[in-house]
């Protein structure tokens, strides 16, 4: 059952999520995506959030080692794309995932794929908000730190297109700053993205009690 309230049922179906996967994971040394996550991995642990939440039109943006994420993953409920150069700015994998969308989609959440604990009520509260016609920008915040995912209304489907590559989504926001509505919420999961083994170990032995396997 989707836990999405809807007071405009014609437009719920019209959420989509971008995650954002292509890169090369160097500062982990490891294939982030695949990585354990208690007995799932980050991927899918990411994606489970959104379905979850009643988010039904994932695409998941894959570059360094696509093929082996897609055979581990492959039963995933989502659309993998591709960005061919894994070493280009988030804004390219950005892109690839915003022409990737259903035409009829009217705003996407966008979020790099390493937010393994990301609770589903988080997204729930901003697809409410955005439903509610309250922003067309929506961003979580904890303890005054901006998070992900971000909700954006698919009026910027261009801009987001067209990012700037030196500045990505944070030049957007910082040009859209008297649209963005920041939503605190009591997780701090929104702000805790993996980029280390010292990040991910934390965050592991934080939900799990345990430490990851060291070897994976």
């Amino acid at each position: 059952m989707s836990l999405i309230k809807d007071p405009k049922p014609k437009t719920k179906d019209l959420l989509c999520a971008i995650l954002l996967a292509a890169g090369q994971s160097k500062r982990m040394g490891r294939l982030k995506p695949l990585l354990p996550f208690g007995e799932k991995t980050i991927l899918e642990s990411c994606t489970d959030s959104f379905t979850q939440a009643g988010v039904n039109s994932i695409v998941v943006v894959l570059g360094h080692q696509a093929d082996t994420i897609k055979e581990r993953l492959g039963h995933l409920p989502v659309q993998f794309v591709l960005n061919p150069d894994s070493e280009s700015e988030m804004g390219e994998s950005i892109a690839c995932g915003i022409r990737a969308l259903p035409a009829e989609s009217e705003a996407t959440f966008i979020t790099p794929a390493d937010y393994p604990a990301l609770p589903p009520s988080v997204i729930v509260d901003l697809a409410e908000r955005w439903l509610r016609a309250e922003a067309k920008l929506l961003m979580p915040e904890y303890a005054s730190r901006g998070g992900h995912p971000v909700l954006i209304d698919l009026c910027f489907r261009e801009e987001l297109l067209n990012l700037d590559p030196g500045r990505g989504l944070r030049g957007f926001f910082e040009e859209h700053r008297e649209q963005l509505q920041r939503i605190p919420v009591q997780s701090p999961f929104v702000a805790r993205d993996l980029d280390t083994w010292d990040d991910y170990r934390a965050l592991h032995e934080e939900i799990f009690g345990t430490a990851p396997p060291e070897e994976t």
